[in-house]
């Protein structure tokens, strides 16, 4: 199947645009449609068209209740927004509703017994003891080939996507050389509606580090996920083979009961760990660039107190919000809001909305670098907590805290455009002008 065999997107309705991936490359008209659902209707009974109905969730409160309540609301019957076509032809390709069996796929006894296998390695403790100065070191390679550039660039395709693929391809003990293949694949999972992001990955994997568009590129979403199994294949038998310290040999040697990781949830823990250990990040390091550049007060901030750069960390992943929503279903007929929600109701939670709600963000709509609390929800909550939130705020403290004593001035230098996409989607091109010190 073809990202482009999905229907039409509409725009008619509010309950249309708030799942239409092309307006999430329109913010305003996104964030407003956000602000109307929390000030009328903060649980609301959705019907856009090509889609099944569900509840969109989008206070900050009612995030928070359902992602608590894992029993009462589970994941492994829906969990992301598709077309009606999208649903049937996963169902007719893998039996269930999932193309993969990810962490975020699954609910308890399944989701625990899994993450309790790489559980210790997304420590606090065990990311900073065992990563930070590795983690250090690339991006300290990483800026030195930013300044090798001169003063004009974009950071999105010359650092921020290549920084935290290094991070998570060193964790997974994956080769440099095979490190396009690897982008190519995260990019075409989470970026398969949007044309330059698949020209992008294309022309990358060929050896052409140049951006930009080549006709209509389409993303066959089966071949995808083959090329996956088949690649974390090869990385299973060889880590059973000859052990070596990184996550791969962790999952490959994990069992589950006493006995080996089913293959398809084998395969797929590698597939969660190298796209959501990437491309998130990677959005939150470009959105959070971006507002530095467009307010000069808040980069001078951060170089003044080189502290508060945990700060920023926190408010660049509200801001960008790179994960938009996931989805849930109702085990029971239970109340939520004030609505009645009836067992199997489908629910979605739409993270963005919650970390721009009033009612908890003062000035929500401004980007404040040492904005404290900060209690954003795009890490989730409950049991499907981020299992590599930690990793990712070290990778985004670790790249700022070397990045910005270099910087003398910093603006853009050409238009920011954002992917299409409803599910996970961030900057794919930032032109920066940079000044360095």
């Amino acid at each position: 199947m073809n990202a482009e065999t999905f229907p039409g997107w509409s725009t008619d309705t509010l309950d249309d645009r708030i799942v239409n991936p092309h307006v999430y490359t329109e913010p305003g008209t996104l964030l407003a449609d956000y602000a109307t659902l929390r000030a009328t209707d903060p649980v609301h009974w959705t019907e856009p068209k090509g889609y099944r109905p569900f509840w969109a969730i989008t206070s900050h409160a009612e995030i928070t209740a359902v992602s608590k309540s894992n029993t009462l609301f589970i994941n492994r019957e829906r969990t992301y927004l598709s077309p009606i076509e999208g649903e049937n032809w996963v169902r007719s390709m893998t039996g269930d509703s999932h193309l993969f069996r990810t962490l975020v796929d699954l609910d308890d006894p399944d989701h625990r017994k899994l993450r309790q296998i790489t559980h210790s390695w997304f420590q606090p403790g065990t990311v900073k003891k065992n990563l930070e100065p590795k983690v250090r070191e690339i991006a300290r390679e990483h800026i030195d080939m930013m300044r090798n550039k001169g003063e004009t660039m974009d950071f999105v395709n010359e650092v921020a996507l290549f920084y935290p693929l290094r991070v998570i391809m060193e964790i997974l003990g994956v080769p440099r050389e095979d490190e396009p293949l690897m982008l190519k694949l995260t990019q075409e999972t989470f970026g398969a509606l949007d044309p330059d992001v698949i020209a992008r990955s294309q022309r990358i994997t060929a050896g052409n580090n140049l951006w930009g568009s080549s006709g209509d590129p389409q993303v066959d979403l089966l071949a995808l996920a083959q090329t996956f199994f088949q690649y974390f294949g090869k990385v299973i038998a060889d880590r059973r083979a000859n052990p070596r310290d990184d996550v791969a040999t962790v999952i490959a040697n994990g069992l589950i009961d006493g006995q080996p990781i089913p293959e398809r949830e084998a395969l797929s823990y590698y597939v969660i760990t190298a796209t959501a250990g990437h491309d998130t990040t990677s959005s939150s390091a470009a959105g959070g660039f971006l507002e530095l550049a467009r307010r000069p007060a808040e980069l001078a901030k951060l170089q003044a107190d080189p502290s508060l750069i945990p700060l920023f960390v926190e408010e660049a992943i509200r801001w960008t919000t790179p994960v938009k929503h996931f989805m849930r279903t109702a085990t029971e007929d239970t109340e939520l809001g004030g609505k009645q929600i009836r067992k199997g109701d489908g629910l979605c939670l739409f993270y963005l909305s919650g970390n721009r709600d009033e009612l908890v963000f003062e000035n929500p709509n401004e980007f404040i670098a040492d904005r404290n609390p900060n209690p954003h929800v795009s890490f989730g909550h409950g049991v499907h907590l981020c299992l590599g939130m930690h990793l990712a705020r070290l990778e985004l403290k670790i790249l700022f805290e070397e990045l910005l004593p270099q910087i003398a001035s910093l603006e853009v230098a050409g238009e920011p455009k954002l992917s299409v996409g409803n599910f996970v989607n961030g900057l794919k091109t930032l032109p920066v002008r940079v000044k360095w010190a």
